[in-house]
């Protein structure tokens, strides 16, 4: 043994291995194209908010569902051939109105928020058991909750206009092996140093957040230790580790932590851009911690200058004004770090991109049936298990859909 760590060594000083760059990674995933016809005159986002497309959703990719109409389904068109899920918050035959469902986790009943946390810890814990070393996988899960507000031929309406989250994993060989993404993607500068809150206000974004929230599972994280080594991402965004891993999701005091920084990123979001709407405009009648936004936000000069400096820019450039998101756009994210700790973090802006962006992958899906049919065996026996271990906790019925 001495002697192969003596030779590998010199190896490595007379031909060292090339430096890892860190940056973005931008991953090629294959799909199979969909045989979906869209009516003549309807855009396709327009047609993916219609109860006939999520009833072809449910027939053919459904998993399973439950009387809370939670509906678990395979992606489709996927981010990744390993491991690829979500669950969506079906109310398309419940609230035909696209622009009147339910968008994020705080517009959810609660009986319902309870059976999708179960699910989730479900899902995660499956990941974490199959892929238990994060040298070799990438696991995330999380919401991809857009505001129900922007018009629905808006760039960057989301497919679907109803909550849904993902669940994936993706391999660490394959991410190292790829391409270098674009740095300058505007999807990839989502919380980094082109964001708005973290140019100008990062300090007092941190502050309301401490001033705001009372949390014991949830820990503020040093950006050392949170961000991935190969992208280097999240960039510029707040993260608190989950204390206790794993565990801790299946802790109801978790839950109501993850639902209380969406609340405090609502606050802040929702405060900034009224001050930047109208000057000086009162304490909206909703918030969740109307304290904190009064004692922290409305007093803070960087919080009021940086609104009054959108404020004027609105005024004078009617380009940038209509591109303004009004109300809340958000990614909301569970993730593993490279010591294997468990990570929440939450998108900062209103750039509509993909979950994976957070973490610095950007997914470029390409079709190719034939790539994907060699993937699709293994991908759809752990959709299978994972399926099995939902019903088994009584979280929904297995649907025979019909690929």
């Amino acid at each position: 043994m001495r002697r192969y760590t003596a030779r590998r060594k010199h190896r490595q000083a007379t031909h060292p291995e090339p430096a890892m760059q860190t940056g973005p990674r931008q991953l090629v995933t294959p799909f199979r194209p969909i045989p979906l016809d869209v009516p003549e005159g309807m855009a396709p986002n327009e047609f993916f908010n219609s109860a006939e497309n999520l009833s072809d959703l449910v027939h053919n990719n459904g998993l399973l569902s439950n009387p809370e109409n939670l509906l678990l389904y395979r992606k489709a068109l996927g981010h990744s051939g390993t491991f690829d899920c979500s669950i969506i918050y079906n109310t398309a035959s419940e609230i035909l109105n696209p622009l009147g469902r339910p968008v994020r986790r705080t517009q959810v009943p609660e009986a319902v928020r309870r059976v999708w946390n179960r699910m989730n810890a479900v899902i995660i814990g499956y990941m974490l058991e199959h892929w238990p070393d994060p040298a070799t996988a990438l696991v995330l899960a999380g919401e991809a909750s857009l505001d129900a507000t922007w018009p629905l031929t808006a760039p960057g309406v989301p497919s679907i206009r109803m909550l849904h989250n993902h669940f994936m994993v993706f391999p660490m060989a394959d991410l190292r092996a790829a391409e270098p993404a674009d740095p300058d993607n505007p999807n990839l500068t989502d919380g980094g140093q082109n964001s708005l809150f973290q140019a100008h206000m990062r300090d007092v974004y941190r502050a309301f957040f401490a001033a705001a929230l009372d949390l014991e599972i949830l820990r503020p994280a040093r950006r050392e230790r949170s961000a991935l080594a190969l992208s280097g991402y999240p960039h510029g965004l707040p993260c608190w580790e989950i204390t206790g891993g794993a565990a801790a999701l299946t802790d109801v005091r978790f839950w109501r932590e993850y639902d209380a920084l969406l609340m405090g990123f609502l606050d802040f979001y929702r405060s900034f851009f009224s001050q930047v709407s109208s000057r000086n405009a009162d304490l909206l009648p909703d918030l969740h911690f109307p304290g904190a936004v009064e004692r922290v936000l409305l007093a803070d000069n960087a919080f009021m200058g940086t609104a009054k400096m959108i404020r004027q820019r609105c005024i004078k450039e009617p380009a940038y004004a209509n591109a303004i998101r009004w109300e809340p756009a958000f990614k909301q994210l569970i993730y593993r770090g490279d010591d294997g700790t468990l990570y929440v973090t939450i998108s900062q802006n209103s750039i509509g991109n993909a979950i994976t962006e957070l973490l610095g992958v950007v997914v470029k899906r390409v079709p190719d049936a034939d790539a994907y049919a060699r993937l699709e065996p293994a991908l759809m026996e752990h959709l299978y298990r994972v399926r099995e271990r939902l019903a088994a906790a009584d979280l929904g019925d297995i649907l025979a859909a019909g690929w």
